[in-house]
C-alpha cells in the first residue's frame, strides 16, 4: 500500500511538472520572438574574426571566391581555399593574398571522404585548427531524371551532400575541444522548393537542408559552436548560366558578392538560418497553408516550370 502511495505520488508530482512546463512554453517563445524583433532594432555585437582561420570549400570560384573576398575584408586570421581546379584557386588565393590576409589553398574533391581526411590532417599541420568551416562546394546537372547519367547523378549527391558529412566530421571534433566553431553551409532555396530539370541538384540541397538541421539542434549544448545555413535564390553566377526566370525584374539574380557579404554577416550575428532575398520567408509559408493546385500556378506564373530549358551552367 505504501509502494503504491508512493508511485501515485510520484505521478502527480510529474504530471504538475509537465503542466508547469507547458504553461511556460508560450511564454518562452514570446520571450524569443520580442528578443529576435530587438535584434532587428538594436545592433547586435558582431562576432571578430580577427582571431578565426576559415575554410571555405569550392573557394575558387563563383560565391566561394566572394566568400574569401569578404572574410579577408572583415580581418579573418587566415583563409584556406579547398576546390578541385588549381588555377581558380591559385587567382584567387593570389588575390586575398593582396588584401592582406594570409591565404592558402588545397586540391580537394570534397566528395571523395579519403582525400577530405587526408588533407584536412594536412590542413591542421601546415596552418592550425580551423574555426569557420564554410561548405560551399556544389555541381548542378540541370538535367531531369530519365535523362541524367547514373554516375552524374551520384556525383551531385557526392559532392552537394556527403561531402558535407566529411568536411564536418574532420573538422568539428577539434571545434568542440576548443569550445569555438561555426559551421557554414551555402544551400539553396531549392532545398525548400524544387523545380524541374535539377532533380539531382534539388535533390541533394533537401539532404543537406536536413542535415543542417540535425546538426544546429545537436549542438545547442556545445558551448561556442554555432551552425549556419544560407538559402539564397538563384545567384548570378557561372554554375547556372542559361537559367532564365519569366519575370527578371520581378524575380531578379542574385549577386555573389551580396550572398557572401550577407553570410559572413550572419556568421558574426550567430544567425541560424538566413533566406535570401528575405522575399523567400513568403515561399515558405505559402508551401504550408497553399493546396498543390494553387503552388502549380505560381510556379507557372514565376516560369520555374521551364526555368532550366536553357540551362548552359557548369558542373
Amino acid at each position: 500500500m505504501v509502494n503504491f502511495a508512493r508511485d501515485w505520488h510520484g505521478g502527480i508530482s510529474m504530471d504538475w511538472r509537465c503542466l508547469g512546463k507547458l504553461l511556460l512554453l508560450p511564454v518562452q517563445m514570446v520571450l524569443c520572438v520580442l528578443k529576435a524583433a530587438a535584434c532587428l532594432v538594436v545592433p547586435t555585437r558582431l562576432r571578430d574574426l580577427r582571431g578565426d582561420t576559415v575554410l571555405i570549400t569550392g573557394g575558387g570560384r563563383g560565391i566561394g571566391r566572394h566568400l574569401a573576398r569578404e572574410f579577408a575584408k572583415q580581418g579573418a586570421k587566415k583563409i584556406m581555399l579547398w576546390g578541385r581546379t588549381e588555377k581558380c584557386l591559385k587567382e584567387t588565393a593570389e588575390e586575398i593574398k593582396q588584401m592582406g590576409a594570409e591565404c592558402h589553398y588545397f586540391i580537394c574533391d570534397v566528395g571523395n571522404r579519403e582525400e577530405v581526411y587526408q588533407q584536412a590532417k594536412a590542413v591542421r599541420e601546415k596552418v592550425g585548427d580551423v574555426t569557420i568551416l564554410v561548405n560551399n562546394a556544389a555541381v548542378v546537372h540541370g538535367k531531369s531524371l530519365m535523362d541524367s547519367d547514373d554516375d552524374a547523378l551520384l556525383k551531385s549527391q557526392h559532392i552537394n551532400t556527403l561531402g558535407q558529412f566529411w568536411t564536418t566530421k574532420a573538422f568539428l571534433p577539434r571545434m568542440l575541444e576548443l569550445q569555438n566553431g561555426h559551421i557554414v553551409c551555402i544551400n539553396s532555396v531549392l532545398a525548400l522548393s524544387a523545380i524541374p530539370g535539377a532533380i539531382d541538384y534539388c535533390t541533394s540541397k533537401a539532404s543537406s537542408f536536413a542535415f543542417m538541421e540535425s546538426l544546429t539542434l545537436g549542438l545547442l549544448d556545445c558551448p561556442g559552436v554555432n551552425a549556419t545555413t544560407v538559402l539564397p535564390f538563384h545567384t548570378n553566377t557561372e554554375m547556372f548560366q542559361g537559367m532564365r526566370v519569366r519575370f527578371p525584374n520581378l524575380f531578379p539574380p542574385l549577386k555573389p558578392e551580396t550572398v557572401a557579404r550577407r553570410t559572413v554577416e550572419a556568421v558574426q550575428k550567430n544567425h541560424a538560418l538566413l533566406l535570401l532575398p528575405w522575399t523567400m520567408h513568403l515561399l515558405v509559408i505559402l508551401k504550408s497553408i497553399l493546396p498543390q493546385s494553387a503552388l502549380e500556378e505560381i510556379h507557372r506564373f514565376s516560369g520555374s516550370y521551364t526555368c532550366m530549358n536553357t540551362f548552359k551552367g557548369r558542373t
